[in-house]
Formats: C-alpha cells, structure tokens, sequence
C-alpha cells in the first residue's frame, strides 16, 4: 500500500510525490491557525485541470503555464473565493448551488455527477455547503479523491466540517455516497501544518472512517 503523501511546507514552487499530481505552495487558512490549503494541478493529455482555490496557484502561475495553460480550475465549494481569483489565465467553475456565494468571475457552472473525459468524475456532494462537490481523478496508478473540507484529517482522525449553515441531512446521504466510491488517497483541501497532503487509505479503511463520522452526526456532533 503508498504511504501517507507529504510535501515541504516552506516549499515556495509546485512539488510532486505521485505522477501527473503538482501541489502549489501552502497558505495559512485565515480562521483555523496551523490549518494550511493547496490547489492541486492535474498533468493529463486531455488538458491540465485545477482543483481548488488557494493563493499557490498565484504564486506558481508561471510554472503551471509552462506545464502548458489549465484548461479549468475547478471549486469544491464557496468558501474557497475568500482568496480571490489566482493571477492566471483559466476558466473557473463552480456547482451552480455556490454560484451566488461567489464573488470572482466565474466562467460556468455543474450540478450533475459526470465524467471529464475517462479519468476525471464531478461529485456533487452537498452538505457543508448546497454545492459542495468532491473530484475523483484516475491517474493510471491511484484514484484520488479531492473532498475538499467536507474532508479533512485532524490528529490522524477523518472528520466532517458541519458550519451553522451546513445541512445536516444532505451531509450524511453524502457520507453514505462516498462509501460506495472506490478511491485509494484523499487529498484535502486543507490539512495540519506539516502533516501530510493526501492520505492512503484502503477501501475497508475508508468506510470505517466514514462511518465513524457519520456515527458522529447523526449522535449531533458537528464534525
């Protein structure tokens, strides 16, 4: 089984541990001290894609346009325009349901589960936010999942992010769609100051994380 995926905090260009995965340079996240965020560039023949906002797509915009122009940065959710739109030429996309929380151009919208062409899946995930959507991306060797904060690893512990505008309801019928996911590292948007940036976990394993999370929701816990 690959470890635990790890990157150099101080790091200020794109790393990469995994084939065709380029973290950008880490950013405090402003309202959890010690919690970093990274975007993440996918290196595919069909067109590089982003996934997430983060200020490192700003800071590395000239290596990501050597590596060839993004064809789509794509959101997870709302939360993530607190940063503003990255210094870089690529269209932005966001699940509709986010659409008016966003205040950054925003070149169009999903609200579907679908496929990008045969190695990338749009997986509308509503709970933390309407529109909260996860990504899952087959690089020939892993299934990643990018959960974004729906999904975060806290003292080696998965846990959920319900805010007083989450839906409760619409977050564990979520949790209980990613169980039947196939995917061997989460990739989250945020994670601990110097803990790893994806997670390798089995299928077995995954579920029972889920379903400790779910146990915890459904007991009124908010993570």
């Amino acid at each position: 089984m690959t470890d635990d995926l790890t990157f150099d905090d101080t790091s200020r260009g794109l790393q990469s541990t995994i084939r065709g995965l380029y973290g950008s340079p880490s950013a405090p996240l402003p309202f959890l001290e010690g919690v970093v965020v990274r975007a993440f560039v996918l290196e595919r023949p069909q067109g590089n894609v982003i996934l997430y906002n983060a200020p490192g797509i700003s800071k590395a915009a000239d290596e990501i346009r050597e590596m060839g122009r993004p064809w789509r940065l794509l959101m997870n959710h709302h939360h993530e325009a607190m940063f503003g739109a990255p210094r870089l030429d690529v269209p932005v996309w966001i699940n509709e349901a986010d659409r008016s929380r966003v205040d950054m151009p925003i070149a169009g919208t999903f609200s579907e589960r679908q496929m990008i062409d045969d190695d990338l899946e749009i997986i509308p995930t509503p709970g933390h936010t309407a529109g909260t959507t996860m990504f899952l991306w087959d690089n020939g060797e892993h299934r990643l999942l990018f959960p974004g904060d729906s999904l975060w690893v806290e003292g080696g512990e998965w846990k959920a992010v319900l805010l007083g505008d989450s839906d409760r309801a619409a977050y564990l019928s979520s949790l209980a769609l990613l169980k039947e996911i196939d995917f061997d590292i989460l990739v989250p948007w945020g994670v601990e100051e110097g803990e790893p940036y994806g997670y390798a976990v089995t299928r077995e394993e995954a579920a029972a994380n889920l379903d400790r999370i779910i146990g915890r929701l459904e007991a009124g816990e908010n993570a």
